[in-house]
């Protein structure tokens, strides 16, 4: 049977691949991706020698209590960060969606809501568009090194995000049950919580604790420029060629991201 007849949809298919290859090779090219030189002799030899100094992994006792306390410490900096990004992101996200605004019941926002919705949505963009790397960078200098220039940096990228993605949960939901509080009389705190949460409870949830997983990493990472943590642990044993102290540290670092995902499942069981 020929192709065509098999699936008629082939020749259109065919053409979006190419298209797609077509803006993707100059962006391989700009980025001079190379994967085979992954896989060229000098390649082989020093990815070898680095993966053998992780052979076997440390678990002396003192380093392992600090391993301990300073993965508390990681996940605390994750915590708090995400509390107060959620500080920033519900009130955000719950003046900036459409469907919970007063106004808008007539078919078209006030002049003032409307200006308030588009200044939240630039707030969020200009918040989450900065890399937390880059707000921890600049709260050591004003707080100095340690955990607090983490939280303060997360709490602001993720305060962006979290707010644009709850704004889109809340908008994306059947509306019919908070349109009818609004007109009702009902404020757009009522509104939400008896309207659209429970439609998008499961959602919200899920999304959240994926940020905070989200969050450990970013802490880890920030670690490395003097934000305290298993980040700030794990490049001092990189700088000193501490395979096997690395070794166990990234081992910490999968267990973590495995207890956030079992975290994450149990809340959409209970929320279902």
């Amino acid at each position: 049977m020929p192709l065509k007849d098999r699936d008629p949809a082939w020749s259109g298919r065919l053409l979006w691949i190419a298209g797609a290859m077509l803006l993707l090779w100059p962006a391989l090219v700009a980025s001079e991706f190379r994967p085979w030189r992954l896989f060229d002799a000098a390649s082989r030899a020093s990815t070898g020698q680095f993966l053998s100094a992780f052979f076997p992994p440390e678990i002396g006792p003192d380093f392992l209590r600090l391993v301990a306390r300073e993965t508390w410490r990681t996940v605390a900096i994750a915590t708090a960060g995400i509390t107060l990004a959620l500080v920033l992101a519900v009130p955000a996200a719950l003046l900036s969606t459409r469907v919970l605004s007063i106004s808008a019941l007539s078919g078209r926002m006030g002049r003032l809501p409307a200006a308030l919705r588009r200044l939240l949505r630039w707030v969020l963009i200009v918040l989450r568009s900065i890399p937390e790397l880059v707000w921890s960078l600049v709260f050591v200098r004003v707080v100095g090194l340690g955990p607090t220039a983490g939280v303060l940096a997360i709490a602001l990228t993720y305060g962006g995000m979290l707010g644009k993605v709850y704004g889109d949960i809340l908008e994306s939901s059947d509306t019919q049950a908070s349109r009818a509080l609004l007109g009702n009389g009902a404020g757009r705190l009522q509104a939400f919580c008896y309207g659209l949460l429970p439609q998008g409870a499961a959602e919200l949830a899920s999304y959240t604790v994926y940020r905070w997983e989200c969050a450990i990493r970013s802490s880890v990472v920030l670690g490395f420029v003097g934000a305290g943590g298993l980040g700030q642990m794990l490049d001092t044993s990189t700088k000193m060629f501490a395979g096997g102290e690395v070794a166990t540290m990234l081992i910490v670092f999968v267990l973590l991201v495995a207890l956030a995902d079992r975290v994450s499942a149990w809340l959409r069981g209970a929320l279902a």
